[in-house]
């Protein structure tokens, strides 16, 4: 086998070889180490690169794996984290000068169970700075360019996951999504990503243990990756309070399921959101293939009134507590939208915080009732395709001003609100050959449903298929 073809071998299929001895974890690594060395430089994806210990690693897991011992669903798999996300012993520096040398003494569970699972670290990936805003840049590593056009983002926070996975780097990654940084850059990126119901994927270390807009969760190029990779991470752990009592075991049931006659709201711009139209066409382009599994498809639209406010709220809030000495200490240092959004936090009054936990209590219960007709929510991920990557954020969107630098995230933003578990799939491209996601929206804690009807617009349409020039 070609060392690029099994690059882009889905990650069950790659599992599937190393368990029966067709393919060793070393042989895995040392592929997807070429690939890096071949591709990375040109999209900039990988920042913190290990093959040494990685290589280490997979000769360790193959000879545990000759002496019979028990191997986990992610067994010889290599996969990068995110460089917001705590790991023991290797630099995470969040995108920002003041951690530049920064080197965890712990792990964050997302990372215990990988490693637990079987996969390999090989890397970091790249990411805003604190991971504030969808758009991949820093000053510590520079911007991370999207493999289907390098003029462009390839959106963000967890930009570097999306692009290692698009150029076939690595079969999975983490990532984390508060307002949209697992779907915005699958979505520029032609991969999926997908945002668990809070809990899901217990979020440790967290100075907020019960916040629920922000989670942690999984990348791939397949649903099916995805799913493989919550066999793995999802499932209760008692550092985190609001972990759900599910097993991981949960995601290795079969994904196939019978669509006839299920219940979608379908909705090109959330009730009146400006998008742009290469994206609205790609979106209403596969509307068939969602008739065709048998759905019965409505035009309409859930109230989202107070997702905006809610969601602003607890964010700045979140952002005075974590950045708040900080900001007193390093001003100078920090970027101007992280800054921006601290003094936003520093502002905030009681009745402004009980008002919006008033208006996201109000929303969830909206859609709850919303969706007892629908079972599913079909809308945008982005409401633009990838931008030139030397724009920091866009400031309109159809001639409509965005008032601040995370305005053009709201069709993601407002399912954060939510708390519904959602999912970008590939679903198109622009005339231009830029990706467009599809943002598929499920019912409270119903993470598999979603994964069910991603998968089957999956294996309809083929599109994740798509792989980028820059390979």
């Amino acid at each position: 086998m070609e060392s690029s073809e099994l690059c882009f071998k889905p990650a069950t299929e790659l599992a599937g070889l190393i368990r029966s001895g067709q393919l060793s974890a070393r042989e895995t690594m040392e592929a997807h180490l070429a690939q890096i060395d071949r591709v990375n430089p040109a999209v900039n994806a990988i920042i913190t690169y290990l093959p040494e210990q990685a290589l280490e690693a997979a000769s360790a897991a193959d000879e545990r794996f000759a002496r019979g011992e028990e191997c986990g669903p992610l067994h010889g798999l290599p996969v990068a984290h995110k460089d917001i996300i705590s790991t023991a012993g290797i630099r995470t520096t969040y995108g920002s000068p003041l951690f530049k040398d920064n080197v965890p003494d712990k792990d964050a569970v997302i990372i215990e169970r990988l490693k637990k699972g079987g996969a390999i670290t090989l890397g970091k990936t790249n990411t805003p700075e604190f991971g504030a805003g969808s758009q991949t840049f820093n000053p510590l590593f520079g911007a991370t360019l999207n493999p289907y056009d390098v003029t462009k983002t390839c959106g963000g926070s967890s930009g570097g996951a999306a692009v290692a996975l698009a150029c076939g780097m690595i079969p999975i990654a983490d990532g984390s999504d508060t307002g949209g940084s697992l779907r915005n850059p699958a979505s520029f990126c032609n991969v999926v990503g997908f945002r668990p119901s809070p809990g899901r994927v217990p979020l440790w270390p967290s100075e907020v243990a019960w916040f629920p807009i922000s989670v942690q969760g999984p990348m791939a190029r397949t649903v099916a990756d995805v799913a493989l990779m919550l066999t793995a991470i999802a499932g209760p752990d008692d550092r985190s309070p609001i972990s759900l009592s599910d097993p991981g075991s949960l995601f290795g049931r079969d994904l196939a399921r019978d669509f006839q006659g299920v219940k979608i709201a379908w909705s090109d711009d959330l009730g009146g959101l400006p998008v742009e139209p290469s994206v609205t066409a790609a979106i209403n382009s596969q509307r068939q293939a969602f008739a065709d599994l048998g759905c019965e498809i409505d035009d309409c639209s859930p109230d989202y009134s107070g997702a905006d406010e809610s969601f602003k709220v607890w964010r700045a809030w979140k952002f005075e507590l974590r950045f708040r000495e900080m900001l007193d200490k390093h001003r100078d240092q920090i970027k101007e939208t992280v800054v921006w959004n601290v003094e936003e936090g520093r502002q905030l009054t009681g009745p402004q915080i009980s008002r919006a936990e008033l208006a996201r209590t109000q929303l969830y219960q909206r859609l709850r009732v919303f969706m007892e007709t629908y079972e599913y929510l079909v809308l945008p991920v982005s409401q633009t395709p990838p931008f030139d990557v030397n724009t920091p954020y866009l400031d309109t969107i159809n001639g409509q001003p965005m008032a601040t630098y995370i305005d053009w995230m709201k069709s993601c933003y407002y399912i954060s609100a939510t708390g519904l578990p959602s999912i970008s799939v590939p679903c198109g491209f622009t005339p231009d050959g830029l990706p467009v996601g599809v943002q598929i929206v499920g019912r409270h804690n119903n993470d598999f449903g979603v994964l069910q009807l991603a998968h089957a617009f999956e294996q309809a349409t083929q599109v994740w298929r798509r792989q980028p020039g820059v390979v």
